[in-house]
């Protein structure tokens, strides 16, 4: 497994090659065997390929349309050229897995404190599940990309998958070899008491 998480880089340019279906069954097994708060398994993987892909990829583009001039969240207007960016690379990954929050509270939902905890641990639960599926598809000799700023196009994505979005995976034979991005000093982000 340490081989998978030394190796695991983010693809952002995919070879037109067709994955093939077991392979993605067994990376959504392997997100499913994630843990999880309370064992909640707060996940729905609505896995897109073909025409599904790309009305996917036509909300995402309606949502940045709309984002430019409503935006979700303001402050991050400066990100949106990031977003088109991300749109290419969705559109060229053979497969998209987009990632549910099955017990999310609304964005504007103002939360209680027991909400909030909730919604922090469900949001870790699915962290852990996208990673075992970015592992497991570096293991077949996949790459993938976990996509975050989704949130460009959240109002439009989540009406298209059928509930609230958190995360989209794509995945694919990787057309690029990255190299490993630098990483912090172990003596600046690790203390040890006893």
């Amino acid at each position: 497994m340490i081989e998978a998480i030394r190796n695991r880089r983010s693809i952002r340019k995919y070879k037109d090659k067709a994955v093939d279906k077991e392979q993605i069954t067994q990376i959504l097994q392997a997100g499913t065997l994630a843990p999880s708060s309370k064992n909640r398994q707060p996940w729905k993987f609505v896995v897109a390929t073909g025409e599904a892909k790309n009305e996917a990829c036509h909300a995402m583009e309606e949502g940045i349309r709309r984002e430019k001039e409503v935006p979700f969240i303001p402050d991050s207007s400066p990100y949106i050229n990031g977003a088109g960016h991300t749109l290419r690379i969705m559109q060229q990954a053979p497969v998209l897995i987009f990632i549910v929050n099955t017990l999310a509270a609304p964005f504007n939902k103002e939360l209680s404190m027991d909400e909030r905890v909730s919604e922090i641990c469900n949001a870790q639960s699915i962290g852990a599940a996208i990673e075992n599926m970015t592992l497991e598809a570096t293991a077949q000799g996949l790459g993938s990309l976990w996509i975050c700023d989704s949130f460009f196009a959240q109002e439009e994505l989540s009406d298209w998958v059928g509930g609230e979005l958190y995360a989209i995976l794509a995945v694919g034979y990787a057309d690029e070899a990255p190299a490993a991005r630098p990483r912090k000093k172990a003596e600046d982000i690790i203390e040890w008491r006893e």
